[in-house]
């Protein structure tokens, strides 16, 4: 496979086609998760009582029915995020294969409109899809876990050694895994297949052309993804810098204020972070779809080497098979 046709591709539909942009940021949504070394610092704080004394008064005051109907409406709120993030999350996904779909097939325009429609026919079947190997995954992941610590015991900690190179062994595993999403997420959608189906050819078609998606994987994962996703958060550290001087400062008014200004940094920092990972989201999807395109070679090969020569064609129809 011509892996620079297909990365110059990539480059050239997400920009011809900046509505992907927003696709990719709505793929990117729930994404990030919360650290928890945050919580084990507040729990350090609280036992070492550097609490504000305003903090602990204006909380022994409250009442607990108070108390536990904010905690229920934090749930509520939540969960009424991680919804919306799913919805999203998915929506995009579905928009940005067939943006890439539409683009090879000779399409001059596409709108948000219709790329969103797309995403909700698409809707429940990519998102079974996600949450049953999701779920695989995190089950089998357990399992290792409760074995690990069973053997570990009943080895009196000897099974700590062998820790390691399983722990390595499983590096590449979850990497396979993720091409594999990605390729039965493409063949979903472009196939319009169900679920199983879908597995199952992502896995034939990562099979069938292993010394491809071991390249393809290693350009997107390694190269894009982590290298373009340390360019975009190496701001975060300027963003970050007042907050981190002033609790290194101490005083209350020098904590206060590094706060302040790295809020505002960050709101001023929000756009571009957004546009940038839209970007970044949109350009690792398309060229997946578009590795999936060639290998399986859909549309036909003639318009894959032009895909830009036709000028008359209109829009193709919702359905591909």
């Amino acid at each position: 496979m011509d892996f620079g046709y297909v990365l110059k591709r990539a480059w050239q539909i997400i920009w011809k086609f900046k509505v992907l942009w927003i696709f990719g940021i709505l793929a990117s949504c729930g994404q990030a998760s919360g650290s928890g070394g945050s919580n084990s610092g507040y729990r350090f704080s609280i036992q070492e009582n550097n609490v504000s004394p305003q903090i602990e008064r204006f909380f022994s005051q409250l009442n607990p029915g108070i108390i536990w109907m904010l905690i229920v409406i934090g749930i509520i709120i939540v969960l009424a995020l991680v919804v919306l993030a799913i919805l999203l999350g998915t929506v995009g996904r579905v928009g940005l294969i067939r943006g890439t779909m539409k683009a090879e097939q000779g399409a001059e325009r596409l709108t948000f409109g219709e790329l969103w429609r797309d995403g909700l026919t698409y809707f429940w079947r990519v998102f079974g899809l996600n949450l049953l190997i999701g779920v695989t995954v995190f089950l089998i992941i357990l399992a290792l876990g409760i074995i690990a610590v069973v053997l570990t015991i009943g080895t009196l900690g000897l099974f700590i050694l062998c820790l390691l190179p399983i722990i390595c062994l499983l590096v590449p595993v979850m990497w396979a895994v993720s091409v594999i999403i990605e390729q039965a997420n493409v063949a979903l959608v472009v196939e319009n297949l169900s679920i199983t189906e879908a597995i199952k050819r992502g896995w034939k078609v990562v099979w069938e052309n292993i010394g491809t998606m071991i390249v393809m994987s290693l350009i997107l994962i390694l190269g894009v993804g982590i290298i373009g996703g340390i360019i975009i958060g190496l701001p975060l550290l300027i963003v970050a810098a007042p907050a981190v001087v002033g609790v290194t400062t101490g005083t209350t008014e020098a904590i206060r204020n590094g706060l302040i200004v790295s809020g505002l940094l960050f709101i001023v920092y929000l756009p571009f972070l957004l546009v940038l990972s839209g970007i970044l989201r949109a350009y690792t999807s398309s060229a997946w779809t578009l590795t999936y395109l060639r290998v399986t070679n859909k549309p036909s090969a003639l318009q894959l080497e032009a895909p830009g020569t036709p000028e008359n064609l209109e829009t193709p129809p919702a359905q591909t098979v």
